[in-house]
């Protein structure tokens, strides 16, 4: 099927009211304008360990907070976005960044065709826009994350929900919520929960196993799991029921919320 065929998610979606109101981070972002990270972004970023000098490249960098971060400690970080807001959002945070140890570019590009050489980058990072990727566009960008990585750089990722929540756990949710009187908070379509927009802008949720899958099909190696926020267990018998579910194979597949990854280039074997 021609490219132009094919479905994606316009970037006429992502406002500059999306970036401050619905996209990881905002109350964060808002409040400092990109010098706080999320709890979320903290941890994803943490595990790119950036040093200085290193060349890193922010694939769709949404509001520039992590560029930022990565030149303040030292690194040459270039980012790439598709909407054209989240450019003009980027462009402001490195305006107000001030002086920084290490460069920052950014520039309006599709994932799917990253204007970079071949082996550039040591760090590639890929936080929250897997879920925003249809199949065919999430195949393709990972080939060109492929080609833009260096033979010894890191991959890292950040996706969520968890799809296997959305799918199974969170029905089980919603009808015990409903029997607690707390239906109205959970709507049947799971991408509507707290953020409505994701009904638009989510097209392509991973699992723990599906993510794996996807990276090793792309020639990568990688290290997936899945993690959540902090929760309040409570001692009552809900709360001890949901300990279970968070920690306990194979409970824990199912609800918890966030996929991470950190994937390297396959090293061919030799025979």
């Amino acid at each position: 099927m021609p490219e132009h065929n094919r479905p994606t998610v316009a970037p006429e979606l992502y406002t500059e009211e999306y970036f401050r109101t619905a996209c990881e981070g905002y109350d964060e972002f808002n409040r400092s304008e990109g010098e706080q990270l999320s709890r979320r972004l903290k941890a994803a970023f943490e595990l790119a360990e950036i040093r200085p000098g290193m060349l890193v490249l922010d694939v769709g960098c949404g509001r520039g907070e992590i560029l930022r971060h990565c030149a303040e400690l030292g690194a040459h970080a270039y980012g790439i976005d598709y909407a054209p807001v989240a450019v003009d959002l980027s462009a402001t945070v490195i305006r107000r960044s001030g002086g920084t140890r290490g460069r920052i570019g950014v520039s309006q590009a599709n994932a799917r065709h990253l204007p970079f050489p071949d082996a550039t980058f040591d760090r590639v990072l890929m936080f929250d826009v897997v879920e925003h990727l249809y199949p065919w566009e999430l195949q393709e960008a990972l080939r060109e994350v492929h080609r833009v990585l260096k033979a010894d750089g890191r991959f890292i990722v950040h996706t969520a929900p968890n799809a296997w929540y959305d799918r199974y756990a969170y029905p089980v949710v919603r009808a015990v919520r409903t029997l607690m009187g707390q239906g109205s908070h959970y709507p049947a379509n799971p991408r509507e929960f707290l953020v409505g927009v994701n009904a638009h802008v989510h097209v392509n949720e991973q699992s723990l196993f599906s993510l794996r899958r996807v990276l090793q099909q792309a020639n990568f190696d990688a290290h997936v799991w899945l993690d959540s926020p902090p929760q309040r267990w409570g001692r009552d018998p809900l709360g001890q029921l949901r300990r279970l579910l968070f920690h306990i194979p194979p409970f824990r597949w199912f609800f918890q919320r966030e996929v991470f990854a950190v994937a390297a280039k396959r090293v061919p074997r030799i025979s």
